[in-house]
């Protein structure tokens, strides 16, 4: 579980700290839970089981797809046009999640993306793990959250660094939340929702709520920065997983970690190539059998289910734990 005495030190003492020794600290944090965590990372067998009433996907799909990015920094949204094209040429959409109060998110971008038919959505106000810390906090900064999402016509949220209080987020205007995953151990606040589907979170289990769509494929920055895996063979495992057990595959793909047109990798980077390999994966291994959809159509469907069934989920333990 979280310590959120831990983490409010961590983000005091972060700007203070030079990057090159939080990646450090943080590759010997995760060596050692990954040893620890090889029973349930980077698939955990609890989270395969369908949800109550199950029907399938739509078009008979055997799985469903979609794609995120988290833009964490100004330097990360100046990356997002070669990331826009390169899944455009290989017939892809997906959502690009901006932190309005990091940087100045562009409003010609937030134009494109939306034009194009891509997806964009709310990432927090600042990068911070100070939401959680209060009541009262929160409360505050949903307000400026919900100017956002009104501003930008956006229909999801995603928590910062993946912290949460799925009761809190009913204060946001939003039909959908993405800030779970099915296993993660390696997240500050590790307990995950245990299922590769959608759930509704419903509040005080009335009818009024969202949708809850965890990540389901390890991210992109453990993976290649903090494991510093040099293929995408993680990836494929799990995506082959979710696809055998008829999930929904959800990926986090952060710019600000990839490197275009072979550029040298700093240490915080790895190659664009590495995601460009997972669609031609998918596009070529399951052609056909996958339904792709952006986040808020996903949400929208699912809810129309939900309106049908019961699907209230609750997070378990840490894996690991």
């Amino acid at each position: 579980m979280i310590n959120k005495k831990f983490i409010n030190i961590y983000y005091d003492l972060k700007p203070f700290i030079p990057r090159r020794l939080q990646i450090y600290l943080r590759r010997r944090l995760v060596q050692n839970k990954r040893r620890a965590c090889a029973g349930c990372w980077p698939i955990d067998e609890n989270a395969g089981k369908h949800p109550e009433g199950w029907l399938g996907w739509p078009e008979g799909k055997q799985f469903a797809l979609v794609l995120t990015h988290d833009v964490e920094t100004a330097q990360g949204q100046g990356k997002c046009y070669p990331l826009i094209q390169m899944e455009k040429e290989l017939g892809f959409r997906s959502s690009f999640n901006f932190v309005p109060k990091r940087y100045s998110v562009s409003f010609e971008l937030r134009r494109t993306l939306t034009d194009q038919g891509f997806e964009v959505g709310v990432h927090g106000l600042y990068h911070d793990g100070k939401y959680w810390n209060s009541r009262k906090i929160f409360e505050e900064r949903a307000v400026k959250i919900n100017h956002f999402l009104k501003e930008w016509k956006a229909f999801g949220f995603r928590s910062p660094s993946m912290m949460r209080n799925l009761d809190w987020i009913h204060d946001l205007h939003i039909g959908y939340d993405a800030s779970t995953f099915d296993t993660d151990p390696f997240e500050p606040q590790g307990d995950g929702a245990r299922t590769i589907f959608p759930f509704s979170v419903r509040k005080g289990g009335g009818d009024r709520g969202y949708i809850e769509l965890p990540y389901t494929l390890p991210q992109d920055f453990t993976l290649f920065v903090l494991m510093r895996e040099k293929n995408i063979d993680i990836w494929k495992l799990k995506l082959d997983w979710v696809a055998q057990k008829g999930g929904m595959a959800l990926v986090i793909v952060h710019p600000d970690y990839m490197t275009f047109g072979g550029k040298k990798l700093r240490i915080s980077e790895y190659p664009a190539h590495y995601y460009k390999e997972l669609l031609h994966y998918i596009r070529t291994r399951y052609e056909g059998r996958y339904w792709h959809v952006l986040p808020k159509e996903m949400a929208r469907f699912w809810a129309a289910r939900s309106s049908t069934t019961s699907s209230q989920q609750g997070l378990g333990r840490g894996c690991g734990d």
